[in-house]
Formats: C-alpha cells, sequence, structure tokens
C-alpha cells in the first residue's frame, strides 16, 4: 500500500448544514451600527440590499443552519473538494511538518467563491428578485456570481476594481462568458463613481469603491435588483465553513490533526469558511491549534489597523461594523492580490483576533510569490497570488519546523488557482514586482477620518 497524496470524500459525506459560529463564541459580536440614528440596525435597515433569508442568517444565533437541496446539488458539481499532503513541498522544503492543503481550486470558476454565491443567488431568486449587483477584485468572487447567477437565471452587474480589470482581463471574460455585464471601477455609471473621479481622474479603484458602486446600484433601482457580496458578512462566512468541515473528515481519514492552520485574508471568507470549524474544536476544549491569518503588507488591517467602527465601503453607504481598518478612505496599493486589497476586515475574523484565538501576519509581494513559484513547481498547481500568502504562511511554519526538528501538522487553504493571473508571474520573473512598503502615512490619514460611534 502506498501513502496517499490526497483524501476525497464521497459525495454523500458532502455537508448537509452550514456552520455557524455565532453560536459558540465567548463574546457575542459588537452590534452593526445604522450610520444615521447610531443604534443598531435592524432587518428594515438591509431590505433594499438583502433578501430577507440573507438578513435572517446575517443575525443567526443558531449552530448549524440546513443547506438548502438545490444548492446542495450545484456543490456537488465539484464538492467535495479534495484534501491534499503536500509531499513535493514537503520534499523541497526538507521540513520533518506534515503539510496538507484544501483544494478549492477544482470550482467551476477555480477558486472557493462558488460555495457562497449559490447561496445568495438561490435565495434571492426564492424572493423572486430577478437582477444582482456585485463588485469584485481580482475578480474571482465576480466569476463566482456570474456562475451562480447563470445557475439560477438571474442577471448580473458586476462592479470590477480598475486595476485588476487591467491586470486580469481573462476574469472579465469569464464573467461575460457567463452572461455577466463588467464595468471597471470606479465609473461613470454611479453617484459614488462620479465623485471618485473627479477627485481622482486616474484612480485605481479599490473594493471598497466598487462596494459602493454596486451597492448604489442596487439602493437606486427602485427594488428591481439586490446587492450580494463575497466576502466580510456573516452569512458569507457561514456558507463557506463547507470547506473546513470537509477538511475536518479527511484529516480525521489521514489520522491528524493539524497543530497549525493557516489561510490568507482580505475580507476573511476562506479564511473563514476552512477555519471556524476548527475553531469550533478550539473553543470546546476538544483541540488545541495555532490559526494563523495572512494578509499583504500593503493593506494589512489586522496588523496595523484600528479596531474600530467603519464604513465598509468608501461612499460611507453601508452601515457601520466594528472591524480591524486602515481607514474607509483608504486606497492600498495595486498588489497583483486583488482579493485582498481591502481596508477592513470581516468582523467575525476581527473578534476572534481581538479575543486572541487567532493569529496574524503581513508579508510584503516578492517573497509571496516566491513562494508560489516553490509550490508549482513542487505540487503542480499553480496558485492564485492571494492563496500565495496562505502558501507563505505554511512554508515560514515549515521551515521553523526544520530548524526545531519537530513534525507539526500544518494545514492551509488554498483558495483558488493562478491562470488568469499571469501577468503577476510574469512580472515578477521579470524584476517589475514592487514590495510596496506600508502605507503608514496613508493609513494615518485614512483614520483620522474614521466615524465617531458611541
Amino acid at each position: 500500500m502506498h501513502d496517499p497524496w490526497k483524501y476525497l470524500l464521497a459525495e454523500e459525506a458532502l455537508p448537509a448544514q452550514w456552520y455557524n459560529l455565532q453560536a459558540d463564541l465567548p463574546e457575542p459580536l459588537p452590534p452593526v451600527i445604522h450610520p444615521g440614528t447610531g443604534k443598531p440596525i435592524g432587518p428594515d435597515d438591509l431590505a433594499p440590499l438583502f433578501p430577507m433569508a440573507i438578513i435572517a442568517q446575517e443575525v443567526s444565533q443558531e449552530r448549524y443552519i440546513d443547506i438548502p437541496e438545490p444548492v446542495r446539488a450545484a456543490y456537488r458539481l465539484w464538492r467535495p473538494t479534495p484534501l491534499h499532503r503536500a509531499r513535493g513541498l514537503e520534499q523541497a522544503l526538507d521540513t520533518p511538518a506534515h503539510i496538507y492543503y484544501k483544494n478549492e481550486t477544482v470550482s467551476p470558476v477555480g477558486s472557493h467563491k462558488p460555495n457562497t454565491a449559490l447561496a445568495q443567488v438561490y435565495y434571492n431568486q426564492q424572493e423572486g428578485v430577478r437582477a444582482l449587483t456585485t463588485e469584485t477584485g481580482a475578480g474571482q468572487w465576480g466569476c463566482a456570481l456570474a456562475f451562480a447567477a447563470q445557475h439560477f437565471g438571474l442577471s448580473c452587474e458586476v462592479y470590477m476594481v480598475k486595476v485588476s480589470y487591467q491586470q486580469k482581463p481573462y476574469r472579465r471574460s469569464m464573467m461575460q462568458t457567463y452572461g455577466a455585464s463588467v464595468t471597471p471601477s470606479p465609473s461613470e455609471h454611479t453617484q459614488a463613481g462620479r465623485a471618485i473621479l473627479e477627485r481622482d481622474p486616474d484612480s485605481n479603484g479599490s473594493l471598497g469603491i466598487a462596494i459602493s458602486e454596486a451597492v448604489e446600484a442596487a439602493a437606486t433601482s427602485g427594488g428591481a435588483k439586490k446587492y450580494s457580496l463575497g466576502s466580510v458578512l456573516n452569512h458569507v462566512l457561514m456558507h463557506q465553513t463547507v470547506i473546513g468541515q470537509e477538511a475536518l473528515k479527511q484529516l480525521e481519514m489521514a489520522g491528524e490533526f493539524p497543530d497549525v492552520l493557516v489561510g490568507c485574508i482580505g475580507g476573511g471568507s476562506n479564511f473563514g469558511g476552512f477555519a471556524f470549524p476548527f475553531v469550533r474544536e478550539k473553543l470546546a476544549g476538544k483541540r488545541d491549534l495555532r490559526i494563523v491569518a495572512v494578509e499583504p503588507m500593503a493593506s494589512p488591517s489586522l496588523t496595523k489597523g484600528q479596531y474600530v467602527y467603519d464604513f465598509g465601503d468608501t461612499a460611507m453607504t453601508t452601515p457601520l461594523m466594528k472591524m480591524y481598518t486602515l481607514g474607509h478612505s483608504f486606497v492600498p496599493a495595486p498588489i497583483h492580490a486583488g482579493g485582498l486589497r481591502y481596508h477592513g476586515m470581516a468582523p467575525l475574523v476581527c473578534h476572534l483576533y481581538d479575543m486572541g484565538l487567532i493569529e496574524a501576519v503581513a508579508y510584503h509581494q516578492n517573497p509571496v510569490f516566491e513562494a508560489a513559484v516553490t509550490f508549482a513547481r513542487s505540487e503542480g498547481i499553480l496558485p492564485a497570488p492571494e492563496a500565495a500568502h496562505a502558501i507563505k504562511g505554511a512554508i515560514d511554519e515549515a521551515l521553523k519546523c526544520k530548524e526545531s526538528g519537530e513534525a507539526k501538522v500544518i494545514a492551509f487553504n488554498l483558495c483558488g488557482h493562478g491562470h488568469f493571473d499571469m501577468q503577476a508571474y510574469d512580472d515578477y520573473f521579470a524584476g517589475k514586482l514592487p514590495d510596496y512598503e506600508y502605507p503608514a502615512k496613508a493609513v494615518e490619514q485614512a483614520l483620522s477620518e474614521l466615524p465617531q460611534v458611541g
């Protein structure tokens, strides 16, 4: 018998429920605040943007929520996803560590994003919604929502951060293939976009700006459109927990449990989906492990931000959430990891970080791509720049094991492939990839503009 290189679950093992971390938090999440009244928001405040089923999930305290069968049936196109033992990477690093990665690159769009896209589109369809608006950074989320909208028969309007629109044209092509319209953001289509362009005609855009445009497009549609978000909010992270639930079963098949869990973070969706079922085990006292979130030095919200109330978007149209933030007006440098260029972080992830249940580390762009190339050459899969941050974190942990001689178990989430990110690799090989320093002055200015709450 050979030692397995990957661990596969039968379709019957596909999770039937999402796991809701809110049920097990030692302290409840700080409330989301209405910027006009200064009071916690209610369902009616969110109704112009989201269907009631999504709003109910956002605030639910139930530990498990059933996955609707039409969504679960669509998941079967690619789920359960494999868990790989990274034997090639272990050999390349000459480490005694055992390294595992959950392979979310096998979805139809090449990332973890359809796990929530299908759910969100389904709930909108059930309430009679026919059109959705959204933002996207690198395009993984836009592709996922376009795919899901096509699957359930809705139209989809995507505002794509301009620098990524230019860097990653084939993600735009994929969205259009699925029937979505794609607009580079900031744009002339919305008041928020026009205001940004008036101040900075050459704006690269940001997720905060694109969110403003997508929210405005939905809110001003007279009810014709709803808004869909690919990260940050509670229901989004909950939908992603199919990843961690599967990984727990697969690591059990391997006879192991991680000492260190690693994931990249931008808004928090893949990290939360992978880590939250393991956080459940940690909170229950069943297992102890370190959980490490990896972010870019160009936009290091957890490691450099302030834990305060802030808007989720640049134009200040969203409710106020307590999160680690660099300031809603902060525009990150144009790194190739477009999905991590966000000024804030999911409140649930921030809450865990504030309680000391997870750790965080930030890396520059070039070391991240060095790790990506090492992984591609040893494991054969070309990772997205976002996922490469998790690879860098896992490699660093494995090299610590090499120094100490400890055979720790390290697991990370490979949240997407990089087949449409080749300009980034070209720039890396040509030595044209800048290592943007932490923008202290820009962050200081943005933080000085934070809203006063409480």
